[in-house]
């Protein structure tokens, strides 16, 4: 541990003979490292704390262990050479700006300057760029850091505008230049640079842990005010912000953060594990790495529970390489941003790829037994990723390029996906998992909002709460990548029940404002097949349904019912709507009647007894721009062809119902075999009242219990979702609670059950024998609760 100086604040001047890193020994360092030898904890043996720490985060940022001049690392770093050089070229200063066309105005133009001048820096800084060393960048670097501090960023500007802007985007850039150019920049850049990050992150902000203050935004709180730390050589904001972490680790129960069931909520109301998720981690694994082993290590106990997060959170939702979109929250809209020079697609490959390289990041703080399989998992996910590959995406710097490629160099075998099913029942959201293929279900509640809008982000995301059923078969994990959400037809979205009403741009309110009034969303798994249902009221509309998707081996099955509405406008449920690509070819058969179809590459469909409305069909293509989501990206527009499967419930319908299986990397002759297996399927109700199927073959009987009854053997005093597998003689029940009440409930399965091998403390065995009859305490989380017993 390096040896701790006293508690106190000391100034920014650094005395003369003091020991520095400088830019050259910095270079050399890295070179070194080039070579496979270490960063050096310490520049020498007389450097203290502060310094320790600047060169361990710019380590950290600019990375080590490369070779500058070997690929991918010699083509970034020429990147970021000819940006810099784009960036210094164009730079004008004038009192409302320092770069043409980004004034220091909402939303961004301050953050904007800053990240430009963090290119310069880097372009300076990083050997291999071009401009390394280069004393005129340097000047022009600094002339801009002085013109942003005189006219707008520091201690005695109000801020106005987006809030973001001024306490996380601009502080975070501000206290990497000044980190890299310490010493180029001197102790007055460096003590104004200190004293407007404590002038826009006052201490009360870390001291009160509500408002903006809270989960990914907070850890982006900590990084700036740390680094003010080690910038200000200041022990008390060092220590400050390692104490404002604290609140970030524990499971919440409400709000933001994360959740016992591995959920990821921010802004309150939003499923955000891909996005802000990623910066939680991301942001505390570069703070856990730069305090580790100083007087400032993050000891909390609880920091345990973000390590367990990569497998328990993160990892369920990232499929080959890709985070699935349902906890993109708005930034599904971004796509290519028209200030970003390097035209990188924002999508669901780079939001997984973000997650990635954030795990390759903590890994650096895990035991040994995480690491490797943390490293297997990377490995996988790196190797099957073939859309965007992780080795050389454009949205990493030479830093998290060295990591990712020492991963992938480990002797840590790959991991395979695993095949699992995981409920976030505290974000509504569930994914399956089978081999070969992934589903991703996307609901809304009183708890989860339908949709979040914002800053000119995602407008017409109204639907992608309403059941949303997103899958991925071999050969499609591009199927919300290309183009998708600017092309896609907003109203038709996978598995989805809409009412056709025409709704506003931002209908219902912003920042996921807008939440059903429903309590019952959720489900229960065994952990490998799945009962999932959702109560749905439209947004802006008057329609209202029960939808369940029963997940088993090699099938969704999709029941609906109660579909009612009278908004004078047909009433659809998208069967599935799959993008082709700019002019898919691939070939679309249907069964006699329509009672199947299947599409070539990618699956099929069947239809089941009782839908009483036939398959429709379209192949249609469609154009936009990711500026009509978002008003930040470019104007350029593209074409995307699409195969739309849709049951039209009429003008008006009441008690409407519909049942069809999805099945996901089926051959045509699979999906034509099971529309006529009447023995492999049994739907025991579909009513507005209940929802249950039985599968015999796989021993597997579940159903939605949208009131107290009976169906098929099993009764329920309360509405709940029970789950029943029989594997031989041994038979497992699980049941949950989604509508929360916390109240008791009992459950009857109507088989004669011998023994209780075991139960969760929550359940109580009220009989056993001709019947089985449980009570459930089932908490207010909407977890299951499970029984086992033989027969």
């Amino acid at each position: 541990m390096p040896t701790a100086i006293p508690l106190r604040e000391v100034s920014v001047t650094v005395p003369p003979n003091a020991p520095r890193w400088s830019r050259r020994r910095f270079l050399a360092a890295t070179s070194t490292a080039a070579l496979g030898l270490a960063l050096p904890a310490h520049a020498s043996a007389a450097s203290d704390d502060f310094e320790t720490l600047r060169l361990r985060w710019l380590g950290l940022q600019l990375g080590t262990g490369y070779d500058p001049a070997a690929e991918p690392y010699a083509s970034r770093l020429a990147e970021t050479g000819d940006l810099a050089a784009r960036f210094r070229t164009s730079m004008a200063p004038t009192d409302a700006s320092l770069w043409p066309g980004h004034a220091f105005t909402p939303p961004s133009g301050i953050t904007h300057s800053y990240h430009r001048l963090w290119t310069m820096t880097q372009a300076y800084a990083q050997r291999g760029t071009g401009h390394t060393g280069d004393a005129a960048l340097l000047a022009d670097i600094l002339r801009g850091l002085d013109h942003l501090s005189a006219r707008v960023y520091n201690a005695s500007t109000t801020r106005y505008g987006n809030w973001w802007e001024w306490q996380i985007g601009s502080p975070r850039l501000l206290m990497d230049i000044t980190a890299t150019l310490y010493e180029e920049a001197g102790p007055a850049r460096i003590e104004a640079a200190c004293a407007a990050v404590d002038h826009f992150i006052p201490d009360a902000m870390l001291r009160d842990y509500s408002g903006t203050s809270t989960g990914a935004n907070r850890v982006d709180l900590c990084r700036s005010v740390a680094l003010r730390g080690v910038l200000g050589r200041s022990p008390a904001k060092l220590a400050l912000a390692r104490d404002a972490l604290s609140p970030v680790f524990p499971y919440v129960t409400s709000g933001d953060g994360l959740y016992a069931d591995g959920s990821f909520v921010q802004h309150t109301w939003v499923a955000y594990s891909g996005t802000y998720g990623q910066v939680v981690l991301d942001g505390l694994g570069r703070l856990f790495a730069l305090l580790a082993g100083s007087p400032w290590a993050v000891t909390d106990p609880h920091r345990q529970i973000v390590l367990d997060s990569v497998e328990h959170a993160y990892a369920p939702l990232l499929y080959n390489g890709l985070m699935m979109d349902s906890v993109n929250g708005r930034a599904i809209s971004r796509g290519i941003l028209r200030n970003d020079p390097r035209g990188t697609m924002r999508s669901d490959h780079v939001h997984g790829q973000g997650i990635i390289a954030a795990i390759a990041l903590l890994a650096g703080g895990a035991s040994a037994e995480e690491r490797d399989r943390w490293h297997a998992r990377v490995k996988g996910w790196i190797e099957r990723d073939t859309v965007t590959p992780v080795l050389t995406a454009a949205q990493f710097g030479v830093a998290d390029l060295a990591r990712l490629h020492a991963v992938a160099a480990s002797p840590v075998p790959a991991a395979p996906e695993p095949v699992a099913h995981k409920l976030f029942a505290s974000m509504d959201r569930a994914v399956h998992r089978r081999p070969g293929w992934a589903a991703n279900i996307s609901m809304a509640s009183n708890r989860i909002s339908y949709y979040e809008c914002g800053n000119g982000e995602n407008p017409r995301g109204w639907h992608t709460g309403a059941g949303m059923l997103y899958w991925w078969a071999p050969g499609t994990d591009d199927q919300y990548t290309d183009w998708f959400w600017p092309t896609v037809d907003f109203y038709r979205l996978p598995g989805t029940t809409v009412s056709t009403k025409r709704l506003p741009d931002r209908a219902g309110g912003e920042w996921g404002v807008p939440k059903p009034d429903v309590r019952w969303v959720g489900g229960v798994t065994d952990g490998e097949f799945a009962a999932i249902g959702q109560h749905l009221r439209g947004l802006g509309s008057t329609l209202e349904a029960r939808k369940s998707w029963f997940c088993a081996d090699d099938a969704v099955i999709c029941l609906g019912a109660g579909i009612t509405c009278s908004d004078g406008v047909p009433v659809e449920t998208v069967v599935d709507n799959r993008n082709l690509g700019e002019a898919g070819t691939r070939r679309l058969t249907t069964g006699p009647g329509a009672r199947w179809a299947h599409l070539e590459g990618h699956g099929g469909w069947v239809l089941l007894g009782g839908t009483g409305t036939a398959l429709r069909t379209l192949r249609e293509d469609r154009t936009g721009a990711w500026r009509d989501i978002n008003t930040t990206s470019t104007t350029e527009r593209r074409t995307r062809r699409y195969q739309t499967l849709w049951l039209d419930h009429g003008s008006d319908p009441v008690n409407a119902s519909y049942a069809y299986l999805v099945m996901p990397g089926a051959s045509r002759r699979t999906v034509a075999a099971r529309a006529y297996d009447p023995g492999r399927l049994e739907i025991l109700d579909n009513s507005a009242a209940r929802q249950a199927v039985a599968v015999p073959s796989l021993g597997l009987t579940a159903a939605n219990f949208w009131q107290p009854g009976t169906a098929g053997p099993l009764t329920t005093s309360a509405p709940a979702s029970v789950l029943v597998r029989r594997q031989g003689r041994t038979v497992t029940l699980c049941v949950s609670e989604p509508p929360r009440t916390g109240q008791p409930l009992e459950v009857t399965w109507h088989h004669p059950a011998r023994h209780v091998l075991a139960h969760d403390p929550s359940v109580e065995v009220l009989a056993t024998g001709r019947t089985l009859r449980l009570r459930i305490a089932p908490g207010t989380a909407g977890a299951g609760h499970r029984c086992t017993v033989s027969l």
